[in-house]
This record gives structure tokens, C-alpha cells and sequence, in this order.
């Protein structure tokens, strides 16, 4: 115990204590899932890293916020975006490998902008050995593992992080997760109680709200499933078949997107 404080002690986040306080802005303006907050977020994170260009956290989560932008409908996806977003993600990982928050955070972006999964995997087991308790890690673990259908596993990961984290900021990650797990698995009325809850933790998130609607569709449900389609339009205004392939392409398996494309044609969402 005494050698752990010692090297707790000498672990900085940063030299900087404006920087950190910035990064702690930009952490609590993410949690509100806005376009507003996370535009806000970015701003703060780029001004962090104009004071201290090694500081890992910030440069994790900046990349994580041009994640959420493109998920949420709040910028597309360009080669340049990801270029960015993916550019920031290594760099966290070069400068903050002993950082769990900035692993987990830059393997997450890793895995979903560019495919890489194996890559972003590594960084999240780095930071599940560095802190086993973790509860974000394990979350991301299972969004890991649903990029490749493995409902299991990734039900395992999420149900850890629920125990770990129960009133999380991010609690509407984990339940989606399981939502998404439980639907890769067949099981639509366990998925449809999940995306409820992870609904009404958080209205605005996008995933779940196009998620109630194929599991509409999935249980026969076509007036429900076009009337969900409300909702996620308020949240997303534009939302096509073309933005969710665009957004899917890299971490939604072939199988699992053409459910998807099909459910939400059915719905009437839009080609393009």
C-alpha cells in the first residue's frame, strides 16, 4: 500500500493545473450530449493542449468528442475528421500509456474510426490491467466486443461495468450496450428493455433511439417503429440509410448493418 501512494503521488496528470481544470470542463460538457456542450468541450481540450502538448487525457478525449460529433449527427464523417480524431488518439497513446482513461478513451476511437479493431482492443486491456476496476473500460471492452457480434462477452463486460459504475455520467452507454448485445443475440424484448432505460437516462442519444426503432421492426411492431421515427429525427434532422452505413461501416458487422438498413427502410427512414 505504502509503494502505491508513493506512485500515486508522483503521477501527474499534468504539469499544468489550468490545463487540468479545463480538462475537467470539457469533461463535465461532454456528459451533456448537446452539440453545444461537446463544441464547447472541443474548445477547452484544444486550449489544454495549447498549454501542455503532452497532456494524454486531453488529447484522448478531444479525439472522443469527434467521435460523439459524428454519432450524434452533429458533423460528418470526412477523412479529415477522422484524420484528426485518429491523429489525437495515438498521439494519447504514445504520451499516455499509463493512463487508463486516456487508453480506454483512445482505443475506443481507434477501433470505431478506422476499423482497427486488434489496436483499440490492446489499449483498452492495458487499461483494464492498469485499473481492473475500471468501469468505462469494461464498457468499452463490450462495445469492442459487439463490433465483432460477440453478445456474450460483451453482456459479461457490460453487466461488470454496471456493478462497477451504477449511477455512472455514461450509464446510458452501458444499457445501450446491453440493448445492442441482447439484439445481436435474438433477443428482442430484453433489447427492447434496455434501450428503454438507456432512452430515458438519456433522450438524445442517437443509437439508442435508431435502435428502438429496427427492434420495432424486428417484433412486427411497423406503427410503433414509424412513429420512433419522430424522435430520432428531432435528435438528428437529416438522419438517411446513407449517414447510418457512413457512420456503421467500420463497426457494425455486415450481418448486423443490413438488419438495420432493412428495419429502418421499413420504417420509412430515407435513402439519402
Amino acid at each position: 500500500m505504502r509503494q502505491s501512494e508513493i506512485e500515486r503521488a508522483t503521477r501527474k496528470p499534468t504539469e499544468s493545473l489550468d490545463a487540468y481544470d479545463l480538462y475537467l470542463r470539457a469533461l463535465a460538457a461532454c456528459h451533456q450530449v448537446t452539440s453545444e456542450g461537446v463544441e464547447n468541450a472541443v474548445r477547452q481540450l484544444e486550449r489544454a493542449l495549447e498549454i501542455d502538448p503532452s497532456y494524454a487525457p486531453a488529447a484522448a478525449l478531444a479525439a472522443r468528442c469527434r467521435v460523439l460529433q459524428v454519432m450524434q449527427g452533429w458533423a460528418r464523417r470526412t477523412p479529415e475528421l477522422e484524420a484528426v480524431a485518429l491523429h489525437l488518439a495515438r498521439r494519447a497513446i504514445a504520451t499516455g500509456k499509463d493512463d487508463p482513461d486516456t487508453l480506454w478513451m483512445a482505443g475506443h476511437t481507434i477501433a470505431t474510426l478506422s476499423g482497427d479493431h486488434k489496436a483499440g482492443a490492446a489499449a483498452i486491456e492495458r487499461a483494464l490491467v492498469l485499473n481492473p476496476n475500471a468501469a468505462l473500460a469494461w464498457s468499452h471492452r463490450g462495445w469492442l466486443h459487439l463490433y465483432l457480434d460477440e453478445a456474450d462477452p460483451a453482456i459479461a463486460a457490460f453487466e461488470r461495468a454496471s456493478r462497477l459504475s451504477p449511477l455512472d455520467p455514461q450509464g446510458h452507454g452501458i444499457k445501450g450496450g446491453l440493448a445492442r448485445a441482447h439484439l445481436t443475440a435474438g433477443r428482442y424484448e430484453e433489447a427492447m428493455r434496455w434501450v428503454d432505460q438507456t432512452i430515458l437516462e438519456q433522450p438524445r442519444w442517437t443509437p439508442a433511439l435508431w435502435m428502438k426503432i429496427v427492434l420495432y421492426e424486428l417484433m412486427g411492431r411497423h406503427s410503433e417503429a414509424c412513429a420512433a421515427l419522430k424522435p430520432m429525427l428531432e435528435a438528428w434532422p437529416g438522419f438517411t440509410i446513407e449517414a447510418f452505413t457512413s457512420y456503421a461501416k467500420l463497426h457494425y458487422t455486415a450481418r448486423l448493418r443490413g438488419i438495420y438498413v432493412e428495419a429502418l427502410r421499413k420504417a420509412g427512414l430515407p435513402e439519402e
